[in-house]
């Protein structure tokens, strides 16, 4: 329990007491260190284009530019605009802006000129769309043609109907088409030889399809993979790769990504609120404090209290089974990893700072609303 946490431990907080639970915990030396880990993991760090949906805050994002990281990837408008409030060189909205995101999407262009916005089409209504309202602009707008190469999600098939669509684009006054996007999110075995082998069965149509197009039009842009396939994207030539998670790692992939040495940097602390029977035990971790679409027993991993086995979880509790004769008591704080952290994050308006084992500030999640001000 914490009260006999060794202070060297790298997660041991000392001055929680004034912290109220439950609450997102960043370690920055952690996310910095996680930084170097994948700029030692790929040949040029051009090729990085990073995921924001992870963190949705500024801080990670001004540690990765000063890293030397400046291509990222987002989901939402809001992350776009977080991305281009503090000059993020390039940004692609990894999302296809239908409806009113069309609009907010060109408000983005013209109220963040330090930065390059591009964004995905995989519909010709919806390019056409775009184009009309980027010509009346007067700005043209770059995008990438989504792929679906298996996540059956969004995206069209890397064949003839993708080159059709890079043509019609390439005719709209609004539009540059520059490359392709092709996200593989449903390849993410544990055994890392499998993992490969589908992920380059995947992503062969790809590389067929841009030979294609190199027929044509100057050579496209490839944007491939997430975490589970990075190191394999990676190794390839002149693909940018999209990871999210490394910035923070989580429980999730610590034990499914075991080739990849990211450290946890990221935790939820709880605390223990009420000890209804004498091996049960209740903490205020509730839905509303941690990712809760996995099943109940990878949900939260408590580094301080290996052996509890989670029973149950509503809103606002977290109940655990313990052995007889513990020493728990009520008001005991619980260092929980989660097992997905980018849910976890947008849970949270603000994430308590640990450094050198105490809590020195906030940062704050700044994109986990939808809506920033456009």
């Amino acid at each position: 329990m914490n009260e006999n946490l060794p202070q060297q431990t790298w997660y041991y907080i000392n001055n929680l007491e004034r912290t109220d639970s439950p609450a997102l915990v960043i370690f920055p030396e952690r996310v910095k260190k996680n930084i170097e880990l994948l700029k030692g993991m790929i040949d040029d760090v051009q090729r990085l284009r990073p995921h924001v949906k992870t963190h949705k805050a500024k801080e990670p994002v001004l540690l990765l530019i000063q890293a030397g990281i400046n291509k990222f990837k987002c989901a939402t408008i809001a992350e776009a605009e977080m991305l281009g409030s503090i000059k993020a060189g390039d940004v692609l909205l990894a999302y296809q802006p239908v409806g009113p995101k069309a609009n907010r999407f060109i408000s983005l262009i013209k109220n963040y000129p330090d930065t390059k916005f591009s964004c995905l089409i995989d519909d010709i209504a919806v390019a056409q769309q775009i184009s009309m309202n980027a010509e009346y602009n007067r700005i043209k707008t770059p995008v990438y043609i989504d792929l679906n190469i298996g996540m059956n999600r969004t995206g069209i098939t890397p064949d003839e109907k993708a080159v059709e669509l890079y043509r019609q684009c390439s005719g709209l006054g609004g539009l540059t088409p520059v490359g392709l996007h092709a996200y593989d999110g449903h390849i993410h075995d544990s055994d890392y030889k499998l993992r490969k082998q589908k992920c380059d069965i995947a992503f062969a149509p790809v590389e067929k399809l841009k030979t294609i197009l190199e027929n044509e039009f100057p050579e496209p842009v490839i944007v491939a993979g997430g975490s589970p396939t990075f190191p394999i994207h990676a190794k390839r030539k002149n693909i940018e790769c999209s990871p999210g998670t490394f910035i923070y790692w989580d429980a999730g992939y610590q034990q499914s990504l075991r080739e990849q040495p990211f450290l946890p940097a990221a935790l939820v602390i709880s605390r223990i609120i009420s000890m209804p029977s004498e091996t049960t035990i209740c903490t205020d971790l509730g839905h509303k404090s941690i990712a809760a679409e996995n099943e109940i027993l990878k949900r939260v991993f408590f580094l301080n209290a290996p052996e509890l086995t989670i029973t149950g979880q509503s809103e606002e509790h977290l109940m655990a089974r313990t052995e007889q004769g513990h020493s728990y008591q009520v008001g005991d704080i619980l260092y929980g990893l989660p097992f997905h952290i980018c849910p976890t994050c947008a849970l949270y308006e603000n994430a308590v700072i640990a450094e050198d084992g105490y809590i020195t500030g906030e940062w704050e999640i700044v994109a986990r609303d939808r809506k920033i001000s456009l």
